[in-house]
């Protein structure tokens, strides 16, 4: 299932092609102003997305990290805190855009996995007067940096219930929310429960080529839309763009396919290459695999992948992340295992 070029990308993934159904339906949208609340598209995929989820509301907007910032911005107060695990995209990727935008700081916990326990939420409660306050526990599932792992639903309702105890609210950083949902089959309406709000993406693992969801309560996101055209979030005519996100929406379940992929593609390599994957550790659709057994490391093997047509990154240093999207398949792991140096 190449791309155009014939390469397959295991870089991300975000960058899935939209597939025919959505070109079609992004070239017959139905669409209106939707800053004035008249394009009917957009309308449809935010009740849509508020439904699955189980929140009373849901506003469009461009990007993860948009949603993700208007969540911050709408339940903290400049010169507070948010928790969350160090590693945490909305404190290392998202350029800080909280600081410039909030006026709030992280107060990062240790963390290998993105779970955050009890204690780590109630040592951030501000101990005397010059320390600053917690506002805010932001979780983030699934999690990017470790892999694409998942945090488990009872962990989150325990901490979250920590943290309300200390007058936090909760936000849920769930840009690939829907693996989480595949790899437990929990659904994402319980996933939500323990949460204020929830962001998550149509543009990476569902596959759409733009857009991200803001979830929660209506009064809430009546606020984040008035907020969403200060920050130029305000899109007019964008049922075009919606029109995909709805199908990505409705075939959700398919990323169980790019999970099995991802297992395939670490059992591989544990096989050949011992230690440079756990398999057991392959929860969603991410492989982070340890290339120090690979003949020649990192740069090698980056080399060797493009020379088979396979597009790859190092992430983190001296590893290389495959992520199993809607654009490659078992042929294409196939490629990345026939393609990297023998031992």
């Amino acid at each position: 299932m190449a791309f155009a070029d014939g390469t397959a990308d295991f870089r991300s993934d975000t960058v899935t092609r939209p597939t025919e159904a959505m070109r079609k339906a992004m070239a017959d949208a139905i669409v209106g102003d939707d800053v004035y609340g008249e394009d009917p598209t957009v309308n449809l995929l935010e009740e849509e997305s508020a439904a699955v989820v189980g929140t009373e509301a849901a506003v469009f907007v461009p990007s993860g990290t948009m949603g993700n910032q208007l969540a911050i911005w709408g339940h903290t107060i400049p010169g507070s805190e948010v928790v969350c695990v160090e590693t945490a995209h909305v404190r290392n990727h998202e350029r800080a855009a909280a600081a410039a935008i909030a006026g709030v700081q992280f107060r990062g916990v240790e963390s290998p996995d993105g779970s955050i326990t009890p204690d780590q939420v109630k040592d951030t409660a501000a101990p005397e007067h010059h320390h600053p306050r917690p506002s805010l526990l932001a979780w983030e599932n699934t999690h990017n940096t470790s892999g694409g792992t998942v945090t488990p639903l009872d962990v989150m309702v325990e901490t979250s219930d920590a943290a309300r105890a200390i007058g936090l609210r909760i936000h849920l950083d769930g840009a690939r929310l829907f693996n989480a949902v595949a790899a437990t089959g929990i659904t994402a309406d319980r996933w939500a429960d323990p949460v204020d709000t929830v962001q998550f993406c149509f543009s990476k693992g569902l596959g759409a080529p733009v857009g991200s969801i803001l979830c929660g309560p209506a009064d809430f996101i009546d606020e984040a839309r008035y907020r969403r055209k200060m920050l130029g979030g305000g899109m007019r005519q964008v049922g075009v763009i919606a029109s995909a996100a709805r199908i990505a929406l409705a075939e959700r379940d398919r990323l169980t396919e790019d999970h099995e992929n991802a297992r395939r593609l670490a059992d591989g390599l544990a096989d050949r290459y011992p230690g440079s994957v756990d398999p057991a550790a392959v929860q969603t659709n991410m492989v982070i695999a340890d290339c120090s057994p690979i003949p020649g490391g990192v740069a090698a093997a980056i080399d060797a992948l493009a020379a088979a047509g396979v597009v790859a990154a190092e992430f983190p240093v001296g590893h290389i992340r495959f992520v199993t999207h809607r654009d490659v398949d078992a042929a294409d792991v196939e490629r990345v295992l026939a393609g990297l140096p023998r031992p």
